[in-house]
């Protein structure tokens, strides 16, 4: 079942078009931490997040990707731009519609998680 779900949410023409556009893995600043995630994993996680509704800590734990290292790759993937780059790069595409679903989706989160909060 999780399998099925996460084919859906990234199917492989989908992701045919992002991995490329991911930027490399880089450390934390800190150190420690584990071995880098698969990327599709990864985005596939995001992607539930941004398309679900739900929050960051309601990512089911079946993803293999924790809360923090979703959000975490969520904000790094956003300031390299990447939504905007997806939405190019799939114009004319097949997974196109469903593909802006979730730039539009990214772009909303990134944008409330860039506005201030109340003072």
């Amino acid at each position: 079942m999780e399998y099925e779900l996460a084919r859906r949410l990234v199917p492989d023409e989908m992701w045919a078009v992002a991995e490329p556009l991911l930027p490399g893995f880089t450390g934390r600043r800190q150190g420690g931490g584990t071995a880098p995630l698969n990327d599709r994993r990864t985005f596939t996680a995001v992607v539930y997040v941004l398309t679900s509704g739900c929050t960051w800590r309601q990512l089911p734990p079946w993803f293999g990707v924790s809360a923090a290292t979703a959000h975490r790759r969520f904000a790094a993937w956003t300031r390299t731009s990447l939504w905007i780059r997806l939405e190019a790069a799939a114009a004319g595409h097949a997974d196109e519609p469903w593909i802006n679903v979730v730039v539009t989706a990214a772009l909303r989160r990134a944008a409330a998680w860039a506005a201030p909060g109340p003072s």
